[in-house]
């Protein structure tokens, strides 16, 4: 029976490039994930910071075995983003599309599509694999039988689902961090490193809520979505996407891996999950068409 990889997502967050570099070298070595993305997708101020390095980056996880992804911005608002996602999609490297405007450059070349990409009908799965889409990963608002759908109107691209991280909700024009700093978005002093999970905002009665990181919103919660692997190839989804957070990744990665290769049940891998050091409370209500706040233990 074909093995469901797992895909490590990019990371979301203000990480230093010290850190990245740290962070990339034990995932080449140790984590069992068969595709790692790279790059900047929520705020190009961050880039110069980051950019030297990623060719290190990339050829440490190469080398390690792991196929790279070339992940692009989300929200681009400058020309220089933009001329940025045009040389990424010339590359020779599958790339990511998080914005329509990746696909005017993707001239036929094969790509996959991000979690802020609007993926939500067999028709816009149908326009994106017919012009190179080869792993489409949809929005986490979507229940997993909305994927199974897509999945089977286009055959031949495979549909991954986000199963572990703070889900990503939105991209605003707006820094929260720096409007909570008293700071404008030209000057935010890129506050956000100081939250390398997103700060946890909580509503006015003290429940948790959302999570903010520069210009995105998260949710406060952790997805955890730990579907048996039958449960997975019956509805088509073709691989599991974790985001990276503080918490070790390379556990979370091994755990998922024991859970698809039939060596944990889903309640084992909650529990083993449960152990980590999470940055919120784990949920998984959007996969099964519930509020994403709910919790798996609800289900």
């Amino acid at each position: 029976m074909t093995k469901i990889p797992l895909t490590l997502g990019p990371v979301f967050f203000h990480w230093s490039a010290d850190r990245l570099l740290d962070f990339y070298r034990r995932i080449a070595d140790e984590a069992p994930v068969d595709r790692v993305h790279v790059g900047e997708t929520v705020c190009g101020k961050r880039m110069p910071f980051t950019d030297p390095a990623w060719p290190e980056i990339v050829e440490r996880l190469e080398r390690g075995g792991k196929e790279v992804v070339l992940s692009t911005l989300a929200a681009p608002a400058t020309t220089r983003e933009r001329r940025n996602i045009e040389e990424l999609c010339a590359g020779e490297r599958l790339f990511e599309v998080n914005d329509a405007t990746a696909l005017r450059w993707s001239d036929g070349r094969p790509f996959v599509t991000g979690p802020f990409l609007n993926v939500y009908n067999e028709a816009a799965a149908a326009f994106l694999a017919a012009r190179g889409a080869r792993t489409i990963c949809p929005p986490v608002e979507l229940a997993a039988t909305a994927l199974a759908g897509m999945a089977k109107a286009c055959p031949d691209t495979e549909f991954e689902i986000y199963a572990f991280g703070r889900l990503p909700l939105a991209i605003s024009g707006r820094c929260y961090h720096a409007r909570l700093h008293g700071l404008h978005k030209d000057s935010c002093r890129f506050r956000c490193e100081q939250d390398p999970d997103g700060l946890a905002v909580d509503t006015l009665e003290g429940q948790k809520f959302l999570a903010i990181n520069g210009v995105q919103t998260l949710s406060s919660q952790v997805q955890a979505l730990c579907m048996a692997p039958d449960e997975l190839r019956r509805l088509g989804i073709a691989r599991l996407r974790l985001s990276p957070h503080t918490t070790d990744m390379v556990a979370v990665a091994r755990i998922f891996r024991s859970l698809l290769d039939g060596k944990e049940t889903s309640e084992q891998a909650r529990f083993l999950l449960s152990c980590l050091e999470l940055p919120g409370a784990m949920v998984d209500g959007f996969a099964f068409g519930a509020p994403g706040c709910r919790s798996p233990v609800a289900a």
